[in-house]
């Protein structure tokens, strides 16, 4: 069923839902970004239509929503262990557009479809429910049609902004049922999605990851490549954490553990007892990121862990391009040798 509903109206609908719904959005967030003055584009907590971003990109992805950067999972004492409280104290709406929705799928494989479930990852997930923003156009170095990944099916609503209305397709009972009372118009909809992007990849079926690791193609990252970690960071896909035990100083014997965020670019990430480290050069965690996201995930769960949602490429302080690497990736692997 399709709703198009006025600012006013959907305004009031947020309200409504957000008694028994805690909302999740992509929001502005004036002079936050990184190391300058500029804006930050990230999801926070919204309760009306003027505190979502719509139109841009999210500098960073929804995972954080509930696959926080730092989580703590249990306080101990010295002969106590108690469990954290969930971050959510009810269900929640994210809104996230069809590449981000994509990667919750991702998400979901390693926490969830993997050898045990994550306890932590899947209380918070059980309680989520998505909104899916409409996409007319690509933004800069979104390679989502690629990929695969610019149309989506699997939400429980939609959002697009049709000039002074909005248009809603809804699929899920419950919040039908509460949209509908503030709908000022039944009809049809479909949510919008990109059908080309400037930013093109291409794909092998047959990756040669032997072939994919000796090429010197990667030797160049060795210079370019900082290992910030950026490139991470905002990946809506990647799922690499550590874990802190952190030591409160009027008691070093009580405490809390944490899950915190990793990167698999930055230095101490491979290294291991004896003073050994699996990949010192950062051309190596190029390719090591690269064949993960485009040939391991795939050869494990049948569909690419990368989304081309282009974040990697928007944010690397290198220029360094992800999606040519994709595209390298295949073009290595299908090359004939030379006679």
């Amino acid at each position: 069923m399709g709703y198009q509903l006025k600012t006013s109206s959907l305004n009031d609908l947020l309200t409504d839902l957000s008694t028994d719904y805690l909302l999740f959005a992509p929001k502005r967030f004036i002079g936050e970004a990184p190391y300058s003055d500029l804006d930050s584009i990230r999801y926070g907590e919204v309760s009306c239509i003027e505190d979502m971003e719509l139109d841009e990109k999210s500098h960073y992805s929804m995972k954080e929503v509930f696959y926080p950067i730092s989580e703590t999972l249990f306080y101990f004492t010295e002969d106590q262990v108690t469990e954290s409280e969930p971050r959510f104290d009810k269900e929640a709406l994210v809104f996230l557009r069809s590449c981000d929705l994509h990667s919750v799928k991702r998400l979901d494989a390693i926490y969830l479809e993997n050898k045990f479930e994550d306890y932590y990852y899947k209380r918070l997930r059980e309680k989520i429910k998505f909104v899916l923003i409409g996409c007319p156009s690509a933004y800069d170095n979104c390679f989502c049609v690629d990929m695969g990944t610019n149309r989506s099916e699997n939400y429980a609503a939609s959002i697009d902004r049709d000039g002074d209305y909005y248009l809603m397709d809804v699929k899920d009972d419950a919040l039908d049922a509460v949209i509908a009372k503030h709908a000022d118009e039944t009809l049809d909809v479909l949510p919008r999605y990109v059908t080309e992007t400037k930013t093109r990849v291409r794909l092998s079926d047959h990756v040669d990851p032997q072939k994919v690791a000796a090429s010197d193609f990667w030797n160049q990252y060795d210079k370019r490549c900082i290992a910030c970690g950026r490139c991470n960071f905002v990946c809506p896909t990647c799922t690499c954490f550590t874990m802190q035990d952190i030591f409160y100083r009027d008691n070093g014997r009580v405490g809390e553990r944490r899950r915190v965020h990793a990167s698999c670019m930055v230095d101490g990430f491979t290294d291991v007892a004896g003073g050994g480290k699996y990949r010192a050069r950062h051309g190596e965690r190029m390719r090591f990121k690269t064949l993960h996201k485009v040939y391991d995930f795939k050869k494990r769960f049948g569909y690419h862990m990368c989304t081309g949602c282009g974040r990697c490429d928007d944010v690397c302080p290198e220029y360094i391009s992800f999606s040519t690497m994709v595209t390298e990736v295949a073009d290595i692997s299908d090359a004939k040798e030379a006679r």
